[in-house]
């Protein structure tokens, strides 16, 4: 049984241009009826896709080629043989973190995030945060510009950029690391099962104003901010064998 494909692509040109090319060899669906969608671009628009698929609450496996900048999540682009590529695939299952903010105001905000949710101070003012994890305060009062909690798939990414630990795919776990911290000078983050439930709640939140960012959607004025993964919504994502996720993130820690 052929599995039915659906195409979809960034707004770079090289992209629309490699959408142009595949769409005249083979033939495709739209995405309320694909079994597969073939998404063309870099790792933002990937992002952007699943979290689409999230909003619609409509999973299905996604396929990436490279047609942007940094393209990790995205496998080598090729016009070729495309139904082969896809039927020796390998999938690997990502379960987004759910972000819960409310702000000074008392807004509450609910947002997915796959890659990391980040807290962000807004102004010359270093941010003063409690944190919390799985009901125990771990940290009375970390003062930095920021703090992150990344899951496998997001560690090579900002998580990495903050000096935090490349997390292997299927390893449960997740990563909890500050941006530039300044109190505890020696505290450099810590590796959490992916079970437990982190709460960050903001000291001084008028003097010192914090964001929240969930992959690319900011919540600003945070008060607190509750992370914890949503296995509800596990998304799946392909890998031509020779560039699986998983063997990336391991040689990632080799780079130099």
């Amino acid at each position: 049984m052929t599995l039915k494909r659906a195409l979809v692509a960034s707004n770079a040109d090289v992209a629309l241009e490699a959408e142009q090319e595949l769409r005249a060899r083979y033939d495709w669906v739209s995405v309320d009826e694909a079994d597969i969608v073939v998404a063309l671009g870099g790792d933002g628009f990937m992002l952007q896709t699943l979290h689409q698929m999230l909003e619609a609450r409509r999973m299905v496996p996604v396929y990436g080629m490279n047609r942007g900048t940094v393209g990790f999540l995205m496998n080598d682009w090729s016009l070729d043989a495309i139904d082969a590529r896809l039927a020796r695939a390998k999938r690997f299952e990502v379960a987004p973190l759910r972000m819960e903010a409310v702000t000074i105001a008392g807004q509450r905000v609910v947002l997915p995030a796959i890659n990391e949710v980040s807290l962000l101070r807004e102004t010359r003012q270093t941010a003063k945060l409690e944190i919390t994890v799985s009901n125990r305060v771990v940290l009375d009062e970390l003062v930095c510009d920021g703090v992150l909690v990344a899951t496998p798939a997001g560690s090579t990414a900002y998580n990495l950029s903050a000096n935090g630990p490349i997390l292997p795919l299927g390893s449960a776990l997740h990563a909890l690391t500050p941006i530039s911290p300044f109190r505890p000078r020696r505290w450099r983050g810590a590796i959490l099962p992916d079970s437990a439930t982190v709460r960050i709640r903001v000291l001084e939140p008028v003097k010192r104003p914090v964001s929240a960012v969930a992959d690319q959607r900011e919540v600003r004025d945070v008060a607190t901010v509750e992370v914890a993964i949503d296995r509800s919504a596990t998304l799946c994502l392909m890998f031509d064998p020779e560039h699986a996720l998983d063997d990336r993130i391991t040689m990632e820690q080799f780079v130099v």
